[in-house]
């Protein structure tokens, strides 16, 4: 019974803990979303489908898939006010040579991770390779598709150059450990104004 016990309460612990790495999380990108909004650029958050994260997940019951249940990998988008349209809970990207954009990464867990970590920096130079009316029609709809690729996408997150059948795009990012951004001026300083100095020198 008191084995029984010590689990429960292992149990109530564990989910404590990641709701608050998620709630952590979640107030570094409003952090972020904030400051970013001060910048000559305006920049908002991107949209995809209402104010969320975009994730590699799987709900299925195949034990390979349960790893995946809890998101450990979660992405963002940041662009300028005038780079897209917002309309209703969503925004609209359109793809192009000119498109550029702020990409923010935050991984939870992977294997063989020391310690949580970020990437940040930019994507460009953004093509739509399918025609007009096929998928995708805008930037955001693939959110899901990149972190899906992520293997490929990110291998080395300094230099990308990325393409498929559907999308080519260049990008830009650095890391940071998560655990190191304690308050705003470590945002400033270990997040936004590298990014800022890559976003405004491509």
């Amino acid at each position: 019974m008191e084995n029984k016990k010590e689990i429960v309460e292992q149990s109530k612990l564990a989910f404590k803990f990641i709701q608050k790495l998620y709630f952590e999380s979640s107030y570094l990108i409003k952090e972020i979303e904030g400051m970013l909004a001060e910048e000559d650029e305006k920049f908002i958050i991107g949209k995809p489908g209402g104010n969320a994260i975009s994730t590699r997940s799987s709900r299925g019951l195949e034990t390979s898939n349960i790893p995946l249940w809890a998101v450990s990998k979660l992405a963002v988008f940041f662009i300028p006010r005038d780079s897209t349209q917002a309309k209703g809970a969503q925004t609209i990207t359109k793809f192009g040579e000119k498109l550029k954009l702020i990409y923010l990464r935050i991984i939870l867990n992977e294997k063989e991770l020391d310690e949580p970590y970020l990437y940040s920096g930019i994507l460009y130079e953004i093509i739509k390779k399918n025609p007009p009316n096929k998928w995708p029609q805008k930037f955001e709809n693939i959110m899901g598709h990149i972190e899906y690729n992520e293997a490929k996408i990110f291998k080395k997150s300094e230099v990308i150059r990325y393409e498929d059948p559907y999308v080519k795009f260049r990008g830009k990012l650095f890391r940071a450990k998560l655990f190191d951004i304690n308050n705003s001026d470590d945002i400033l300083e270990k997040i936004l104004n590298p990014t800022l100095k890559l976003f405004r020198e491509i």
